[in-house]
């Protein structure tokens, strides 16, 4: 029989979906299964998720995937888990039932307690010890709000995670024995970790009123946290037995998938938000105003140990052109935004803030809401589309500015994620942003990510270098319009993000 060639297997639970990829030796993604995710918004400002639904999805994704492995001749040597990362998941450890919808990262339900928080004067012990600032984005002030608000019991058999911790249970056979755990990248999103000692802080738990007991055990992003089990995709899988090697939140995954190994590189990835990451060595920096310290992995002894990162956080970017399909229906399709914003040569003065849940990085203001200005009688579609795409590259040219304000501005910046295969946006950004745009061969790279770093642990790949040698790039944008021109569309933007600010005052 001929050798079945090995390849590795990521799962990618997302906002708006759960995808499971298949990865080959080449780094390249020779497989796929989708399912998208239904949204709940049980008030304004709220969003919730169906942790059953998302389980469900892993269960169906994968077994699409692992269904066509031995027709392919293809083996899974490991398996990786990259999620959403704050997004907070309450169940019961005995049942394996879920004791509340979990709560989304995009929720702004405790904008109130963070702000009596910061009024206590908590965040200078928060941002030390997490590299955070007190919003309703991270998850602490959501576990707590489950307990005090939601209605969970605070049992024994109580447990608070993220989606990875939700996956990583139920894959490894629930509550037959799945391993509770979680990683670095992860736990350091929640307000609870201390980023500098890699373990949960005690004092940060009582701040917040989350019993340490309930959370999960941080151990490294790569190694081996178990197998998957029988039970978990039905005994005559293809990835029965198969090791789960790799634990790691989508957008650190993303970094790692980018092969930005070394400090100073840099990537952004356009999904529902924006996300901006630039390497910034093993040695945790002090806080840098705008931008959040984290944690980018810890590879453990398997290549390298921890490194950490900068961060800029945007809440909207996928999220706004979601809006403009199915909130406005002026698209038909997602794909259809660059088409129609390239009917004109400019938005006419129209500028879009898509503050739909207050604005991330590097403003931070949670009372924020979506704003267009500018609007004039022949504004239309193709301008609001326009506007749009330019809104992705203004906020992401913001976080750079704010890193270049750090010490820290990457000369080149790669990016991914669903909007990158967009053109008009690439050179808007590299245009805003004076520097190298560059779009690798595949854009999956959350998955990439935590497909090559579960390979990695398993030895399908040797060394961070040999993972570096599969980073291919397929396409680069340079700066070319004029910098005067740039400067005067970028102030006009900041305008309107002023106007867009504390539209909201209890911020939720």
């Amino acid at each position: 029989m001929a050798a079945r060639s090995p390849v590795t297997v990521a799962i990618d639970a997302g906002t708006t979906g759960v995808r499971s990829l298949v990865v080959d030796e080449r780094g390249t993604v020779v497989d796929l299964a989708y399912r998208e995710l239904t949204q709940f918004f049980p008030r304004p400002g709220w969003v919730e998720h169906d942790a059953v639904e998302i389980w469900h999805s892993v269960q169906a994704t994968l077994a699409e995937v692992a269904g066509r492995l031995p027709a392919a001749g293809r083996e899974a040597r490991a398996v990786g888990i990259t999620n959403q990362r704050e997004t907070v998941v309450a169940w019961d450890r005995a049942s394996g039932a879920p004791l509340h919808r979990a709560v989304v990262w995009q929720d702004r339900r405790t904008a109130g307690r963070c702000r009596s928080l910061a009024e206590e004067g908590r965040l200078p012990l928060v941002r030390h010890r997490t590299g955070l600032v007190l919003d309703p984005y991270f998850s602490a002030t959501k576990m707590a709000w489950l307990l005090d608000e939601g209605g969970v019991p605070a049992g024994p058999g109580l447990v608070l995670g993220t989606v990875d911790s939700w996956v990583l249970w139920n894959l490894t056979g629930g509550p037959a024995g799945g391993v509770l755990a979680t990683d670095p990248t992860n736990a350091a999103r929640t307000l609870l970790l201390d980023i500098h000692e890699l373990h949960w802080s005690e004092e940060l738990c009582d701040v917040f009123g989350v019993p340490r007991r309930a959370l999960p055990e941080v151990r490294p992003s790569c190694g081996r946290f178990g197998t998957v089990a029988d039970t978990g995709l039905g005994g005559t899988s293809s990835l029965a037995g198969v090791p789960v090697s790799a634990l790691v939140g989508d957008q650190h995954a993303a970094l790692f998938g980018q092969a930005c190994f070394e400090p100073g590189m840099a990537k952004a990835t356009f999904g529902t938000g924006s996300f901006v990451l630039v390497h910034a060595g093993g040695t945790c920096p002090e806080p840098v105003d705008g931008l959040l310290t984290t944690v980018a992995w810890d590879l453990g002894d398997t290549a390298g140990g921890v490194a950490y990162a900068l961060e800029g956080s945007v809440f909207a970017a996928g999220a706004g052109v979601q809006w403009l399909r199915d909130g406005l229906g002026i698209l038909e399709s997602s794909a259809g935004l660059e088409p129609l914003a390239r009917t004109v040569d400019s938005s006419e003065g129209v500028v879009v803030v898509p503050a739909f849940t207050g604005l991330g990085s590097p403003h931070w203001d949670p009372a924020a809401r979506g704003t267009i200005i500018g609007l004039s009688r022949g504004s239309g579609r193709a301008q609001l589309a326009r506007a749009m795409v330019e809104a992705m590259g203004f906020q992401v040219r913001d976080v750079l500015d704010a890193m270049s304000g750090a010490g820290m501005a990457p000369t080149e910046v790669r990016v991914d994620g669903g909007a990158a295969v967009m053109g008009l946006l690439l050179q808007h950004l590299a245009d805003q942003a004076r520097v190298g745009v560059v779009r690798p061969r595949s854009v999956e790279t959350t998955a990439l990510g935590a497909a090559t770093m579960a390979g990695l642990a398993e030895g399908v790949w040797g060394t961070l270098d040999d993972l570096a040698g599969l980073w291919t790039a397929e396409a680069s944008f340079a700066p070319v319009a004029p910098e005067e021109e740039a400067e005067a569309a970028h102030a006009a933007w900041l305008r309107a993000v002023d106007r867009s600010r504390g539209w909201a005052r209890d911020g939720a």
